[in-house]
């Protein structure tokens, strides 16, 4: 199994307290310590898996949007977006719980024109709120005739949002662009004239699943 990079220090850490405490269980027996081994090791296999990064295939094309998270589905809005978009757009966000895959991928395929960090609060990711205060990530790509705005949003957990993208850049749909560590959120903006292939509750795969599709 592929895990994302910035989740090795994780896995190394949570690996070595499992084997540390096992070891201590097995020297020194007692059921303190033969649970202490067994939660240990829960959490290590689970931080792997949290961390895990699997290639991704599925339809591509200039007016497809695809999801570029794992997750459920929570809003599907039109709203006004100023920083990138310049007026209105549509609005879909992904939820992603901590057992999805963290790993983020480009909705489209165009040139990276605009990214934007800013810190803040650490609200859960579900709520619409997220999308003004929380800790966010935004990466704008010019496709064509076309602007499509991905936005990393942190979450209860999450204290990293991690992004790759830097102007000017290349972005290939489906191909990987961050990660956000411990539950969290991305919201995708696109043309308010776009078709939504996806509704609220659906759930996405990253790279995989077509959430709109961009006018002609």
């Amino acid at each position: 199994m592929k895990f994302a990079k910035e989740g090795l220090p994780f896995i190394f850490a949570a690996t070595m307290a499992a084997l540390i405490v096992s070891a201590a269980a097995y020297e020194w027996p007692s059921v303190f310590l033969t649970a202490g081994a067994v939660v240990f090791v829960l959490l290590a296999v689970w931080v792997g898996y949290f961390f895990r990064d699997p290639e991704r295939q599925g339809e591509r094309g200039a007016a497809l949007v695809i999801a570029p998270a794992d997750g459920r589905i929570v809003q599907v809005v039109e709203v006004d977006e100023p920083a990138f978009m310049h007026g209105r757009a549509l609005k879909i966000s992904i939820f992603m719980n901590v057992f999805n895959v963290h790993v983020n991928r480009y909705a489209v395929t165009g040139r990276v024109s605009y990214t934007h960090y800013n810190p803040g609060k650490f609200l859960n990711a579900a709520v619409d709120k997220a999308s003004l205060e929380n800790e966010m990530s935004s990466v704008g790509i010019e496709c064509g005739a076309h602007r499509v705005l991905m936005r990393q949003i942190a979450g209860l957990i999450a204290r990293r949002i991690v992004t790759y993208s830097r102007p000017g850049d290349q972005a290939q749909q489906g191909e990987r662009f961050g990660l956000i560590r411990f539950g969290s959120r991305v919201d995708v903006y696109v043309p308010p004239t776009s078709a939504p292939r996806v509704r609220v509750g659906e759930h996405t795969t990253a790279g995989t699943t077509v959430i709109a599709e961009l006018p002609v």
